[in-house]
């Protein structure tokens, strides 16, 4: 029997908003609304936009951008009770995300995830601006320039072997969505995958994703 695996976006999703987004409209550098516009229109690359946002603020504020993301972000319902889940009936869980290290990482450091089961972007705050490394680059099968490449991360669990499940929101989960044996989506992604004719299972908080593994996943093994 094919074995579960959940590939969880973060930002919007594990997280209640999308916290690259908050960062941008909160500190309001010059520039940033028509990088955010055409990243989501798909006008330039996920790792394009990303990269040229986060150039937009001086190293220098890299405490000041970090508390504010732990002073507002929020966990979404259920999180907690989600791992628990994927713990007793032995679902392996990735975290597969486009945010950033020096945020994202502290975020989930009281949660029982380990290190090499989390996959984001990282920083270099050694200049005068932020820079975005990108250590998950896009293989030889992906030419969207995603940053970090979910789809990448998903081909290494392939599809003979295991139900690929993915939980998303926006644009960063839109080529990850083709790939999965389910999808698990809210926001952005469920446009998306009306447009693309793609099945989804809508969600709000995890409890609705965790009540839907129980009725239905496991046992099918869909």
């Amino acid at each position: 029997m094919k074995r579960p695996v959940i590939f969880c976006d973060f930002d919007g999703t594990i997280t209640e908003s999308d916290n690259i987004v908050a960062i941008m409209k909160h500190f309001d550098p010059p520039g940033w609304e028509p990088l955010v516009e055409q990243v989501v229109t798909g006008k330039i690359s996920i790792r394009d936009g990303v990269g040229r946002m986060f150039e937009l603020l001086p190293s220098a504020s890299r405490a000041e951008v970090a508390q504010f993301v732990f002073d507002t972000a929020k966990i979404r319902a259920g999180f907690p009770e989600l791992l628990s889940y994927c713990d007793r009936h032995q679902i392996e869980f990735l975290v597969t995300s486009g945010g950033i290290d020096f945020f994202l990482l502290p975020l989930l450091g009281p949660f029982p995830i380990a290190q090499d089961h989390i996959y984001c972007n990282a920083s270099d705050f050694s200049g005068e601006r932020i820079r975005i490394v990108w250590p998950n680059p896009c293989d030889e099968n992906c030419k969207n320039d995603c940053g970090m490449c979910k789809t990448t991360v998903i081909r290494r669990y392939p599809q003979d072997s295991y139900v690929r499940i993915l939980i998303g929101d926006s644009v960063t989960d839109f080529e990850g969505a083709k790939l999965a044996d389910l999808v698990f989506a809210r926001s952005h992604l469920i446009t998306k995958c009306e447009e693309l004719g793609l099945p989804y299972v809508p969600f709000e908080t995890f409890h609705d994703v965790v009540r839907h593994l129980g009725e239905n996943t496991i046992q099918e093994g869909v």
